[in-house]
């Protein structure tokens, strides 16, 4: 299998790749690049751009480095999904994995042994069968269909005390996506044989992307927390659809641009104490007076039917450091269509520098602050405190504005 390694946004040197592998590329991960080299055939420079992880098809094998690094990368990731704290850093700290899919193997593992431990997590789940005894309630309806004038067997309805539950599957698909992958740590491998062994009397369900169930947690479950957030982060970041033909591809690829933006909204939820409701994501706004045009800013901070705050979050590579022109004009967007006095553009640091500007004619202000994704979680957490406490006074500035015009 060819192995090639790639940094996030960093051109690779010349790699030499066959016409049906290079198309393969192509079609698998187009968010790298693939430029021929001069002078030569069958080398290209490739450079990756904002998907990260690793993936696996047809005797290629590609690994996408993030530059914040793995245990970080996956730290940012669980806590946006609600189910890592800045006190559990060491979870992801696996020092002999060098890979990504090992890394999560590894999580996976110690995270099942430790909500294992106190046993199999049971529930009741409704089950439908023809039995020779008599449980649960009895389906006259389709007795009758099926059995008329036959007394046995019964078919019947009732509650089952079983460890075949949402949340065991949930953890038994996850290691075997990731027994699909290539690892290299034969500490995951026994690990992964280990969930296997464990769940044995556990249903194999094949969860798609798109429809990966969310679990509710209690005092009976909360000790499952750390597991199913993990084996739904697999689950959600590890299926692949034939682009070509009946090609199979496997691996685990995650878009830094949606995880920045995702985790900024988890982080700044919280440090505001607001719900959902208040400080929305992706919320559609009308652009034109006929709804024409709509847009769809990372943040705004809603208050009914009034928006008191609007903000985007900027995960991208900028060579020069400048903020580029049309990232201004879609803030300025925002802000317009909004009726607000400015916006917040918050970048993941290196990315662009900071300052505000004040827009000729139009009497709004545009800021741009940043966070440092390559700290420890507790400092981007303060960071991110910071920034929510200059989301307060943009929204405080906007309501005395609201306040002063209807005055």
């Amino acid at each position: 299998m060819q192995q090639i390694n790639l940094q996030e946004y960093q051109e690779s040197n010349p790699v030499s790749l066959e016409v049906d592998k290079r198309d393969l590329l192509r079609d698998l991960l187009s968010s790298v690049s693939i430029e021929p080299v001069k002078h030569t055939s069958k080398k290209y420079r490739l450079r990756p751009g904002s998907i990260v992880g690793a993936l696996e098809a047809e005797g290629l094998s590609v690994l996408i480095k993030p530059k914040i690094g793995i245990p970080q990368l996956l730290s940012l990731a669980c806590y946006a999904m609600g189910v890592y704290k800045p006190q559990e850093q060491h979870l992801f700290d696996f020092k002999k994995a060098q890979t990504l899919p090992d890394v999560l193997a590894l999580a996976l593992i110690a995270a099942a042994r430790r909500a294992f431990g106190r046993g199999l997590l049971r529930g009741y789940l409704i089950q439908e069968d023809a039995l020779h005894t008599v449980r649960g309630r009895i389906r006259f309806d389709e007795q009758v269909r099926r059995r008329y004038g036959i007394p046995l067997p019964v078919e019947l309805r009732f509650d089952e005390f079983t460890e075949d539950i949402l949340a065991n599957r949930l953890v038994k698909a996850a290691a075997a996506r990731l027994r699909h992958m290539t690892l290299h740590s034969s500490e995951a491998r026994r690990g992964l044989g280990w969930i296997a062994a464990i769940l044995e009397n556990v249903s194999l369900v094949e969860f798609r992307r798109r429809n990966v169930p969310e679990v509710r947690f209690d005092r009976l479950n909360e000790h499952y927390r750390h597991v199913i957030g993990l084996a739904r982060l697999i689950l959600l970041h590890s299926e692949f659809e034939s682009f070509r033909g009946d090609v199979r591809a496997s691996g685990f690829l995650i878009d830094m641009n949606v995880l920045f933006q995702e985790f900024l909204v988890q982080a700044l939820r919280e440090t505001l104490r607001v719900s959902e409701n208040t400080l929305r994501s992706e919320v559609t706004v009308p652009f034109d007076e006929d709804s024409k045009v709509n847009l769809r800013p990372d943040l705004s901070w809603w208050e009914s039917e009034d928006c008191k705050f609007v903000g985007d979050a900027k995960y991208k590579n900028i060579t020069d450091r400048k903020v580029p022109n049309a990232d201004l004009y879609q803030l300025l967007a925002y802000a317009t269509a909004l009726d607000l006095p400015g916006g917040l553009l918050i970048y993941a640091k290196g990315e662009a520098s900071l300052g505000s500007f004040k827009v000729r004619h139009a009497d709004k202000w545009l800021e741009v602050v940043e966070v440092d994704l390559s700290k420890p979680l507790n400092i981007i957490l303060n960071r991110v405190h910071q920034i929510g406490r200059r989301i307060e006074e943009l929204r405080d500035e906007a309501c005395w504005l609201h306040f002063s015009q209807s005055a």
